[in-house]
């Protein structure tokens, strides 16, 4: 082991004995009693040097052998630890591309900060190479979804929309100017593969003519430009993903509103049928309104204010990029909304429905566990 203190984390002396490394409270840590001398060996732990050599130099500094392991061993357990060298045979491919490494440092940094022991964070970067997420939608809010998700190192974004790239689909981060008149699929496997880092990623032709037609979806982000089907989300569309135990996470804007959510684990978490039910139980007209809404085609242009959209492109592909790391972000079995002009976030609870065929009511923790657990287990595969 080579111990490095976590650069991510800055660190202040709270007083003359004790030091707190981190400035928010989610990440911040205080460790004490800490005296000068200990204060001076803080600053050897850079990841150059192994526990034999910096035993060797804190005797300079009249700390003794225990002290120092003491010492690593409460900074190792506090997740103030780093080890430039850990990390697996994928950390260490991912060390040789420099390139591709410099462009995701703050990325491997502040994974660091969110996975305390010593090169996880970087092995969960380096595992993102290795997954593949399907985007449905490229509007506002899925193409810059698609991006950023590309942008942060997925290995394999889709993205799957109809039609052409309207003047209004273009976004900063998303659609450029120059896509318009182009196929919406077209130009966002061009802004997937500008996007990605460490060379393009694997095109959906390759993957068809490779064995198994490459890997399995690790998630699916359901982003379509007319927010109607996230807000109201058509159970149908969502059947195949509930069968097939793949989690889908639901984003977008309808009518100056964004919502992100809820983050499907299928047997864990309500789903869209869940959300019908409920629904039609608090307000027996919707099923009418709801059909009333789905039927005939659009012609207007949506009401999806370029920041409302941002905001919710990059609050969606957060909380992706969360559970594809191995959290369960605050979308799931929740929705997150905010309508402009006040921008004020709130959540909501979907529970799951005891007559949704879905089978995630009425389990014990132990199940819902076991259910969330191998939604992960499928991701990581």
């Amino acid at each position: 082991m080579h111990p490095m203190l976590k650069p991510a984390l800055r660190r202040a002396w709270r007083g003359r004995n004790t030091v707190q490394f981190g400035v928010t409270p989610a990440h911040a840590v205080m460790l004490g009693p800490m005296d000068i001398a200990t204060g001076s060996f803080l600053e050897l732990l850079d990841g150059t040097r192994g526990l034999p050599l910096l035993r060797e130099e804190a005797r300079a500094l009249d700390l003794s052998d225990r002290h120092v392991d003491v010492l690593v061993a409460r900074l190792t357990a506090a997740g103030l630890l780093d080890d430039p060298k850990a990390g697996g045979p994928e950390a260490d491919a991912l060390r040789q591309r420099a390139e591709t490494l410099d462009r995701q440092r703050p990325d491997a940094a502040s994974l660091s900060v969110v996975h305390p022991a010593p090169g996880s964070g970087l092995s969960r970067l380096a595992a993102r190479q290795g997954m593949r997420v399907q985007v449905r939608g490229a509007g506002r809010v899925g193409a810059t979804i698609a991006a950023v998700l590309s942008a942060s190192g997925v290995g394999r974004v889709d993205v799957l929309d109809g039609g052409r790239t309207e003047p209004w689909d273009v976004a900063p981060g998303g659609l450029p100017a120059a896509a318009v008149g182009e196929r919406r699929d077209t130009a966002a496997r061009q802004l997937v593969r500008r996007s990605a880092v460490g060379g393009a990623p694997r095109s959906s032709e390759q993957d068809r003519g490779a064995v198994g037609g490459g890997p399995a979806l690790s998630l699916v982000v359901v982003a379509p430009r007319d927010g109607l089907s996230v807000y109201a989300p058509d159970p149908d569309t969502a059947a195949s993903w509930v069968a097939s135990g793949t989690p889908h996470l639901y984003a977008g804007v309808i009518e100056a509103t964004g919502v992100v959510g809820p983050l499907v684990l299928p047997g864990g978490t309500g789903c869209a049928g869940c959300l019908a039910l409920h629904r039609t139980e608090r307000d027996p007209q919707w099923p009418r309104m709801l059909a009333q809404w789905r039927s005939g085609r659009r012609t207007t242009v949506p009401a999806c204010d370029l920041g409302l959209a941002t905001a919710v492109a990059g609050l969606a592909a957060a909380h992706a990029l969360s559970f594809l790391d191995g959290e369960l972000p605050a979308s799931t079995g929740a929705r997150w909304e905010a309508a402009l002009p006040l921008l004020d976030w709130r959540s909501d609870r979907l529970e799951p429905h005891c007559d949704c065929s879905c089978g995630a009511a009425g389990q014990t923790e132990g199940e819902l566990t076991s259910a969330t657990g191998a939604a992960q287990a499928t991701m990581a595969g």
